[in-house]
Order: structure tokens, then C-alpha cells, then sequence
């Protein structure tokens, strides 16, 4: 192979790494090689992975197979005693560009090459991205930017944590030179992305927020035309985060809530720092601020103990709290988290409520779609004639348009296919 192949799994933050290791194979000259980016969020997503490291294998006989992320973090041994694996990297080594020396090797005989280091330990997100100029995304239109890594609560279905580490902050001076970057490469859109977002900026001098943070990254960066967040605690979200959604156009009318749940007994029990009542209240503050803007939610069906009411109140609040874009999973154990000795739901229940939950996303999904149609559109080109809306919606454009991938343009939607907008060109900016 040409160069080191990337199979990259779960959250955007995986994403962004996996294009920091990108560019540490190409600066170390590592072509000959797979390096899995793994997930630990579910049993079913460490399976996935596992399966994925015997088809590399298959698939590349003569190559490097080089594993790292959440699932190897929290347990090497198992990983290190795959017998196609041949390098093992912790969370905090696959940063590094020594990681990936072509020569590194394991001992004859020892088995594969390990560096996985305790991630407990870390405790400067500076240091740890000091470098990263992430030019592979200059090919994109939309670029992530790790602001925040670790998490310090302990939700009981959670493992990430001891993936992951403590929670610890980017600087802002950093984060903006990495957008500045990334401007100049062609990135159009943003997004701002960690385990824990609206921790971000506790360890920091001053403790600044994230709202306070992205307000200055806007005005420090004044090229950028679009900024999103990824994945937000319902009640961390600060005042001055409400008041950029309000005043500030160039932050997207788009908020992804990590809600899991909308029942207060299981909420509690899943050790979240919200309450069905606080979701309500955040959604009806940010539409308070910015009337247009939608929510995206992740939610676990079948969480154990859930009974037939609980989970008829998450069903719910779909609809109470105007949720559109759904991330719903049903319920896994995840060995060494205390929700999995709790009282488990049959795999067939959580799946039955999952399909519940993935039915009503996909009829708020279609209203909102048809909510869109005969509006004004700002639609951000990722690919020729296709992208995506302030709101985040899919969009896809009919007819001749001279836009431009990388372009953002005005469009007026006029049909739904296939869950998308589809949109005419009116008039277009280069962004």
C-alpha cells in the first residue's frame, strides 16, 4: 500500500486523532501498515473492532498491524495476544510522531511492540497536541478540533474514563492557531470536539468556558465563516453560550445534547448530572435565544432496572423537548462499570424500545425536513452537489450549479428525498 491505511471507529475525537497518526505515518515514513483506531463505548463496538483487526490481517497479509485507541488503552494484554496484531499504542503514544518509526519492532519471540502508558497520569492537553497541524483535513470542508480530552464523572454505563483519562483543557491560544491553520487550508466549518466539551476550560487559568472560548476563538478568527460543537451536557451549557447562540450568526443553530435518558429514576441511576426537567429547561433557554435552532440527542434504551414507564418517558421527550437528530443505542454491559452489575432488560426488550426511539427520530427527522421546505438555506459543499445546512440537515442540489465544493450557498429547499432537502441554486458566496 501506498501509505499507512487508517480504519478509524466511534467518536469524532477518534476522527481527529486518526488524522494526526496519518500525518505521523507519513512524516515516519510508515507505508506498509493498518493502524486500527478503536472504540470502547460498547461490547458490541469492541467485537466490531476485534473483528476488524482479523479482516485487516486477511486482507494484508505482508502488513504492520498497529492497534491503539479506547478499547487497547483500557485493556492491552487482550489486544497484545491477537496473533495479527504487531504494535500495541495507548491513547496518549498514538500522538506521538516516534510512535511510528517504520523500525520499531517487538522482540523476537515477545510478541508485539508496546507503548501504552497511564493515561490516568496526563494532565496537559498542550503538550500532548503540541504539533499536530492536522493537514490532512486542509482536503475537507468541515475539520474537528479536539478542545477538551478526559472525563473526571463516572457515569455507571461508562468506560471511557479510563480510556480517556482526566479531563484537561486546550489552551485557547492553541486552539486558535489550529483553526487559523485550517482556514488557510480550506476548511469552511469547524467543529469543537472532546470526551467532555462543556468541561472544558476547569484546569485552565481564569477557568474560562466553553461559551467564553468560543466567542473569542469567533472573534480572534474572524475568517472562519461557520462554527459547531460536537456532542454538549444538557446542564453544563453556559450563559455565554446562550449569548453567542443569540448574537453570534457564524455559530451553527445546532446542538447535539448527551441526554441518555428522560426518566429522573434512571437518570440517577446512570449517575447523569441532569434531570428530565433540566433538558426541558435547556432546550427552551436555547430556543429562547435562537428560535430556529435544533437538537440532536444520544439515548440508551434498556438500560437495566428501565421499566415500561421509564422508558415511555424518554419516548417522550422526543416529542416535549423537540428532538430531531437521534444517536440512540440499546443498552450494552461494559465489563468493569457498575450499571453492568445492576438487574439487565432482555437484549430483545432494549432492542424493541431501540427501534421505538430510532422510529420516533425518524418521524421528527421527517417533520423538520418538511418544516425546511420553501425556506432560504445556508448549505455548506462538502462534495459536488451536496452538503449541508446551518441545522445539519443532508442537502442536495438540483438542477445546473456553479458552486463549488467548499462553497457555502444560499438555496431554497423544494423537496424531501430519501431524507434529504433537495435545493435549488439562488445565490451563492465563496465562503
Amino acid at each position: 500500500m501506498a501509505e499507512a491505511r487508517i480504519v478509524t471507529f466511534g467518536c469524532r475525537l477518534n476522527a481527529y486523532e486518526s488524522e494526526v497518526m496519518r500525518e505521523h505515518a507519513r512524516a515516519q515514513g510508515l507505508s506498509n501498515a493498518v493502524i486500527l483506531n478503536s472504540c470502547a463505548v460498547t461490547a458490541e463496538a469492541e467485537r466490531q473492532f476485534r473483528q476488524a483487526v482479523r479482516k485487516a490481517r486477511r486482507a494484508h497479509p505482508d502488513a504492520e498491524i498497529v492497534v491503539t485507541g479506547c478499547a487497547v488503552q483500557i485493556d492491552p494484554d487482550r489486544y497484545a495476544a491477537m496473533p495479527e496484531v504487531d504494535r500495541v499504542l495507548g491513547n496518549l503514544e498514538k500522538l506521538e510522531a516516534g510512535s511510528f518509526a517504520p523500525a520499531v519492532a517487538g522482540a523476537a519471540g515477545a510478541g508485539p511492540h508496546r507503548a501504552v502508558g497511564d493515561i490516568m497520569a496526563a494532565h496537559d492537553l498542550a503538550a500532548e497536541t503540541a504539533g499536530h497541524l492536522i493537514a490532512g483535513f486542509a482536503e475537507k470542508t468541515r475539520a474537528f478540533v479536539q478542545v477538551q480530552q478526559g472525563c473526571d464523572h463516572r457515569c455507571t454505563f461508562c468506560i471511557i474514563p479510563f480510556g480517556r483519562g482526566p479531563s484537561r483543557s486546550l489552551p485557547l491560544g492553541e486552539i486558535v492557531r489550529q483553526v487559523r491553520l485550517l482556514v488557510e487550508g480550506g476548511v469552511r466549518e469547524v467543529v469543537l470536539t472532546g470526551v467532555d466539551l462543556t468541561d472544558y476550560g476547569k484546569d485552565l487559568p481564569g477557568r474560562p468556558g466553553l461559551g467564553q472560548a468560543a466567542r473569542r476563538l469567533l472573534a480572534l478568527v474572524p475568517e472562519l465563516p461557520r462554527l459547531r460543537l460536537s456532542s454538549v451536557d444538557p446542564v453544563e451549557l453556559d450563559a455565554d453560550l446562550f449569548r453567542l447562540l443569540a448574537e453570534e450568526p457564524r455559530l451553527m443553530p445546532h446542538l447535539h445534547l448527551s441526554i441518555q435518558a428522560g426518566d429522573d429514576l434512571i437518570l440517577k441511576r446512570m449517575k447523569r448530572r441532569h434531570l428530565r426537567a433540566d433538558v426541558l429547561r435547556t432546550v427552551e433557554r436555547a430556543r429562547a435565544a435562537r428560535p430556529d435552532v435544533v437538537f440532536g440527542a444520544d439515548l440508551i434504551a434498556g438500560f437495566p432496572t428501565e421499566s415500561a414507564a421509564a422508558f415511555e418517558n424518554s419516548l417522550a421527550l422526543v416529542e416535549e423537548a423537540g428532538l430531531t437528530w437521534l444517536h440512540v443505542f440499546p443498552y450494552s454491559e461494559r465489563e468493569g462499570t457498575p450499571a453492568a452489575r445492576m438487574p439487565a432488560l432482555p437484549k430483545p426488550l432494549r432492542k424493541e424500545r431501540a427501534a421505538r426511539l430510532r422510529a420516533a427520530g425518524a418521524a421528527a427527522e421527517r417533520r423538520f425536513l418538511a418544516g425546511q421546505l420553501g425556506r432560504p438555506l445556508s448549505v455548506l459543499l462538502e462534495e459536488p452537489g451536496r452538503g449541508r445546512s446551518e441545522h445539519f440537515a443532508p442537502v442536495r442540489l438540483e438542477g445546473p450549479a456553479a458552486a463549488r465544493v467548499g462553497e457555502i450557498v444560499e438555496l431554497v429547499a423544494t423537496d424531501v428525498v430519501e431524507g434529504a432537502l433537495v435545493a435549488r441554486t439562488g445565490m451563492s458566496s465563496a465562503a
